[in-house]
């Protein structure tokens, strides 16, 4: 039997195995993403918290994974150099929404998808499918069985 792997804000799992799913709770503003190679059968999920790394030089050093700009090139490198080519990568985001009440000076959400947008189209990768804005909160999950990326949303519970 696989193993169910919670991912935390700030964080990353990447997993070779078949039985495993891959989660994380609360996105909100936060970028959830996926990376899976159906070929190779290697997966991974992030939770970024933050868009820029340049905001503060402290926490990137010591959390890279809290930053779209670094944690999503981390993720992918990784997936690569255990045997994932880019040519099959399904990516998958969520999140990216409205903090409740924030207003709209800070925008987090719009900026972390922006912010990702610009890294995939710099490493001439496209994003398949995408639940982001608005804001619900959401649940994110990769099931390396199916290869499927469910979102959890308001009770309700769909495959992007």
């Amino acid at each position: 039997m696989g193993i169910t792997t919670t991912v935390g804000i700030s964080d990353m799992a990447i997993t070779k195995s078949k039985d495993d799913i891959l989660i994380t709770y609360s996105l909100g503003s936060c970028l959830g993403l996926t990376v899976y190679d159906p070929e190779n059968n290697i997966g991974g999920l992030i939770h970024c918290l933050l868009p820029l790394a340049q905001t503060d030089q402290e926490k990137s050093k010591k959390n890279p994974m809290m930053f779209v700009e670094t944690g999503v090139p981390i993720l992918l490198q990784k997936i690569i150099s255990l045997g994932a080519k880019k040519k099959n990568l399904v990516i998958k985001a969520a999140g990216c929404g409205k903090a409740l009440n924030s207003g709209e000076q800070f925008n987090i959400g719009q900026r972390n998808f922006t912010v990702l947008r610009k890294i995939m189209w710099k490493n001439d990768i496209l994003i398949k499918a995408k639940d982001v804005g608005g804001s619900k909160a959401r649940t994110l999950t990769l099931n390396m069985q199916t290869g499927e990326t469910f979102i959890k949303s308001g009770g309700d519970l769909y495959k992007i």
